[in-house]
């Protein structure tokens, strides 16, 4: 980074880490889109859709003062199965030890079951803001009920009802966020919105298509790789390899003469051409890679590693 760069920046200057963390399917990604203002996360209602820590970068000024807020988006905590789910929740321990302020997201419904989630953030000294979400189907003595639930059995910093869906309370959290931000010159460039490149974006995008057009086990056990990127006046073509485990999984993906996969690849363009503000000629083609989700060398090449 040049250094030369960060020293112009005002001694006042705020940066830090956010960690957004807490168990699957809570709102965590459509909180950090909310944050972030850009559509950064896939989003589904079904758990587990990320898998990747993936950063959101806010730069700007509150009240005259300049800030960086670098959001983490991580996966959701869970008891792993494969090896795919032990670099999973590697993405998260990194994310909360990078952190300067924790936002912990819980929802409503849950069960108090997040035990797994608690003892992790126990463990940290950073300051946690401790978010219920979906407020916006509850009614306010469940949010009140919630609320002395948690005053009782965690020890945050702030507790804020949110709804991310509707964008309640968000500025609430903001302000929770930059009120215990440290002194710190910026961590990225000003001008860049996000850690991950293009082809990441295309693949989560395509990704998020197969969770949303597929039931039971293919969706977890599919995997999309951006073989092909490449960037011309007035269009972008891609090449997407959608792994899968199984034979059987291929044959579903496909559908009957290639009548399903034709239909995921019309929505994944489509969006991909919101995404990019540009023409986009999509091309899928469907492997089968024998237990992916298990192979130290085959997550490796696809991005497991941190």
């Amino acid at each position: 980074m040049n250094t030369e760069v960060i020293e112009s920046f005002p001694a006042d200057h705020k940066a830090g880490f956010v960690s957004i963390v807490g168990k699957p399917n809570v709102g965590k990604s459509t909180l950090m889109n909310q944050l972030v203002g850009e559509r950064l996360s896939i989003i589904t209602s079904k758990a587990q859709t990320t898998r990747h820590r993936i950063m959101g970068i806010l730069n700007g000024t509150h009240n005259g003062q300049e800030f960086q807020l670098v959001y983490s988006d991580t996966p959701g905590i869970i008891k792993p199965l494969y090896k795919l789910h032990e670099s999973m929740m590697s993405f998260v321990r990194g994310s909360l030890e990078d952190a300067d302020v924790v936002l912990f997201v819980t929802d409503i419904f849950e069960q108090h079951d997040e035990n797994d989630v608690i003892e992790r953030l126990q463990k940290s000294e950073v300051p946690i803001l401790l978010l219920i979400n979906k407020i916006d189907q509850a009614t306010q003595e469940q949010v009140e009920e919630k609320i002395a639930y948690w005053q009782e059995h965690f020890k945050a910093q702030e507790i804020i009802p949110i709804s991310a869906l509707n964008g309640f309370n968000i500025d609430r959290v903001f302000e929770g966020i930059i009120s215990r931000l440290p002194l710190h010159p910026p961590y990225f460039p000003k001008d860049e919105l996000t850690d991950k490149p293009e082809r990441f974006f295309a693949s989560e995008i395509i990704r998020e298509k197969i969770f949303l057009n597929y039931k039971k086990e293919v969706p977890y056990s599919s995997e999309v790789v951006i073989i092909g990127f490449k960037e011309k006046e007035d269009i972008i073509v891609i090449q997407a390899e959608i792994l899968v485990e199984r034979a059987t999984q291929r044959a579903i993906l496909l559908g009957e003469g290639g009548k399903m996969i034709k239909k995921t690849g019309i929505m994944a363009r489509e969006e991909l051409e919101r995404f990019f503000g540009k023409k986009v000629f999509l091309e899928q083609f469907v492997k089968v890679e024998p237990d992916w989700r298990q192979k130290e060398r085959t997550l490796k090449r696809l991005g497991y590693d941190e």
